[in-house]
């Protein structure tokens, strides 16, 4: 890429020079669509696949905008995720990048704790929808001098239980604020939430069907845990994420796996955060090899150098199926997609090889190793 078209050219140089440090020289595609435009001030909602890069295309023409602001106690950007994980790496992404102070406010932690770091003066406010609507009422946080509004994950954000969170807290902000909008898949409800935005849906990178090998393990309901336990046994994966639909069966797999003695750690609805933190770092840091979670559990996870994904079924939502199968093959790395399913969900799953352009695999497990099945 020459430099001509680098979007980073137009970044201040200590940005730069914090990217470099993080050893990030080229701008992803999205990065080089994105932020010209969120730096001339537009609003703007874009769809483009997972792991290519969405956070920084927003984060870095904002906080451009703020180290060139002689102010350094008015808040400038709030940024609104769907869940504490997801915010919390939106934090710890805008840290590398500025010194300006940022902030964490979400739903679930006592607020009175929150209060006191809102005295500090954040420039930069990560948090949820209902948290920061509740700040901002009791006028604890004031949303009237933000340069932007930034919705992560907005199709989730749109979803019938937290749609109104997320109206109102539009509805907070002044009417010049910059609105932006992101997601691996921008639905109908989201276009038309941003109808005033400019739409960009960034092309397919293919990264489902080029990066990623997918297999399909059949295996009764019943016999699908057993299944898992000797895929794990087999392959010995450098890290690997296992997906359920239902929130109840994480702690199931959990529970089962261990007595097995696999080392394993779960991400379920009834974990307070702490545990759930303490999961994710060790899974991220690679103390422990495989992490159990559900679809809203994992939500805008971005753990590098996740080598399997296993899916324990089939979602009934397409859209999740792209989000589980694209926390692999990050950052230009590959990665393996497996379907440990029944009859009915190796049928779903053939449409959706079709429908996405992907070869599966058929494997069996067999003396200790995964292999093609016997013909």
């Amino acid at each position: 890429m020459g430099t001509a078209t680098n979007a980073f050219n137009t970044l201040s140089p200590q940005i730069v020079q914090k990217l470099n440090q993080l050893q990030i020289m080229q701008p992803t595609k999205v990065q080089e669509k994105i932020i010209p435009l969120i730096a001339e001030g537009k609003s703007v909602v874009f769809e483009s696949e997972t792991g290519t890069g969405k956070t920084y295309a927003y984060l870095l023409p904002l906080v451009d905008k703020l180290e060139k602001d002689s102010d350094t106690t008015t808040l400038r950007i709030l940024i609104c995720a769907p869940t504490f994980e997801l915010a919390s790496q939106i934090n710890a992404a805008a840290k590398k990048i500025t010194d300006r102070k940022t902030a964490l406010l979400i739903g679930g932690a006592p607020i009175k704790r929150q209060l006191e770091t809102l005295k500090e003066k954040p420039q930069i406010v990560i948090g949820t929808a209902a948290r920061l609507v509740e700040l901002i009422r009791l006028k604890k946080l004031k949303a009237s001098s933000l340069y932007a509004l930034v919705f992560d994950e907005c199709d989730r954000l749109l979803k019938k239980e937290s749609f109104e969170d997320t109206d109102n807290l539009r509805n907070c902000v002044a009417k010049d604020c910059q609105i932006i909008g992101c997601s691996a898949t921008v639905n109908k409800s989201a276009r038309i939430f941003f109808a005033d935005s400019e739409n960009i849906t960034m092309p397919q990178e293919f990264i489902l069907s080029k990066s990623i090998e997918h297999w399909a393990i059949y295996a009764e309901n019943q016999e699908k845990i057993e299944f898992l336990r000797k895929f794990l046994a087999a392959q010995n994966p450098a890290k690997a994420l296992v997906f359920t639909s239902r929130s109840d069966q994480v702690e199931n797999i959990y529970k089962k796996l261990t007595y097995k003695h696999v080392d394993c750690m779960a991400l379920y609805a009834k974990a307070d955060k702490q545990m759930r933190k303490a999961a994710i770092d060790k899974f991220r840091s690679g103390k422990c090899k495989v992490l159990i979670t559900s679809d809203l559990g994992a939500r805008g996870l971005d753990i590098p150098d996740i080598t399997h994904i296993i899916q324990m079924d089939v979602p009934e939502d397409d859209d999740f199926f792209i989000h589980r199968s694209g926390r692999t093959a990050r950052a230009g790395k590959r990665g393996i997609n497996v379907v440990i399913g029944d009859e009915v969900e190796m049928r779903r799953y053939a449409a959706l090889e079709k429908k996405f352009g992907l070869t599966v695999y058929p494997k069996q497990i067999r003396n200790g190793k995964v292999t093609e099945p016997m013909l």
